[in-house]
């Protein structure tokens, strides 16, 4: 992986590409994102960069913090997201990194937290079947069987009702259909995890798509 910003999801539309067809996008605001801070093998034992998303008031940063940023000649951000990238060398404190990184039609990976669903019951959690709606049954939206209970107690990993959604989810592979350098905004074609507004992760593809 050689490129990585932050960014903000606005929203899905759709635009049409040049055969007509309707193609569903979202669209992403990308940073302005700085690098503040590089990791170096030698020193850190691993190399890496460090960018910083959404600037923040000096104010509200205390001493240690204000010096940090003014190492890297940057104002004071609100995210700070570390990235392992193959060409970190390459990069200098204080670069800005905006949505001209990427070019249409490369594929890069969006990572963010998933809409809360709140508490779900196994059928809308896991997929499970229900059972029968008729004949008797009073079993309609049920977990099932816990399986065997000769240990007298239900073995980790059951799945059960409970707390759906608010993780951290990744979607590989997703096509950027058109980039606004001067408004520093990705149109990725297809939808991202999280809400309006929530904070992404855009990366360059790991497993590379071609076509």
């Amino acid at each position: 992986m050689k490129k990585a910003v932050l960014a903000r999801k606005v929203g899905m539309t759709q635009i049409y590409d040049e055969t007509g067809r309707v193609v569903p996008v979202t669209v992403v605001k990308v940073g302005p994102c700085r690098v503040v801070a590089k990791k170096d093998k030698e020193k850190d034992g691993y190399e890496a960069v460090q960018i910083g998303f959404e600037e923040k008031k000096p104010s509200r940063v205390n001493k240690p913090q204000k010096g940090y940023f003014e190492r890297a000649g940057v104002s004071p951000c609100k995210v700070l997201k570390e990235f392992r990238l193959d060409n970190s060398d390459e990069y200098d404190l204080g670069d800005e990194l905006n949505s001209d990184i990427f070019s249409p039609g490369e594929y890069v990976d969006v990572t963010g937290i998933s809409k809360g669903k709140g508490f779900s019951g196994s059928i809308k959690r896991h997929n499970f079947s229900r059972g029968p709606m008729t004949h008797g049954s009073h079993y309609h939206r049920g977990s099932g069987s816990l399986g065997s209970m000769e240990q007298g107690h239900v073995f980790k990993g059951r799945k059960l009702p409970g707390r759906m959604g608010g993780k951290k989810s990744t979607v590989l592979n997703l096509k950027v259909i058109d980039v606004d350098a001067a408004k520093n905004i990705l149109l990725i074609k297809g939808a991202v995890p999280g809400p309006r507004g929530s904070l992404l992760e855009v990366k360059e593809a790991v497993k590379k798509k071609t076509g």
